[in-house]
C-alpha cells in the first residue's frame, strides 16, 4: 500500500550495522595490504628514498628529470634508457646507447608489469628512478642467476621518444 511504513525487526538493523563494520574493516584491510615491499626492504627505501612517491599498486618513484612530451598510451611503442640495480646497488642491466635504445609496446606483455604501469605516467623526455616490488617485477621465482627471487628492483628509466607507428 503506497504511504504506509514498512516496520524493520531490531535484529535486522543490528545484522546491516556490523556488515556495514564489516566492510569498512574490510576496506581499511585492504588498504593495508597494498605494500608490497617486505618489512627490510621497505625499512630500507623508506630511509634512503625518502622522497619517493607511491603509487596504488606499489611501486615507488623519483622524478629526476621531468619531461616535457606527451605521454605513452596502451600500444604504443616507446623508446628508453634504462639502469637496473637490485636493491643493494649492484647494477645487472643496462641500455645506455642512445642511437640503439630498448624499444616495446606498452601493454603488450613485452615487459614487466610495473613498466606497463610506470610509463603511461611519464612524459617524453622525463627520467624516472622507480622502485618496483618483486610481484610487479620478476617475482618469487626472479631470474637467476641475475636476479633473485623476490627481489626488489630499481630502476633508472629515460623515456626518450614514443615512436610512430
Amino acid at each position: 500500500m503506497p504511504g504506509r511504513l514498512i516496520r524493520v525487526p531490531v535484529k535486522f538493523t543490528k545484522l546491516l550495522f556490523f556488515l556495514s563494520l564489516g566492510a569498512l574493516f574490510v576496506a581499511s584491510t585492504a588498504q593495508a595490504q597494498r605494500e608490497k615491499l617486505p618489512p627490510e626492504d621497505l625499512e630500507y627505501v623508506q630511509k634512503n628514498f625518502p622522497e619517493a612517491k607511491k603509487t596504488n599498486t606499489g611501486i615507488r618513484y623519483i622524478i629526476m628529470r621531468e619531461g616535457q612530451g606527451e605521454s605513452p598510451k596502451s600500444g604504443q611503442k616507446v623508446a628508453v634508457l634504462y639502469v637496473l640495480r637490485l636493491l643493494d646497488g649492484k647494477m645487472i642491466d643496462q641500455t645506455d646507447d642512445r642511437n640503439a635504445p630498448f624499444t616495446f609496446r606498452i601493454r603488450r606483455d613485452e615487459v614487466i608489469e610495473a613498466w606497463d604501469q610506470i610509463l603511461p605516467l611519464m612524459k617524453v623526455g622525463e627520467k624516472r628512478l622507480v622502485i618496483v616490488p618483486a610481484e610487479l617485477a620478476y617475482g618469487t621465482r626472479g631470474q637467476p642467476p641475475k636476479i633473485p627471487r623476490s627481489a626488489t628492483l630499481i630502476f633508472e628509466i629515460d623515456l626518450l621518444e614514443i615512436k610512430p607507428d
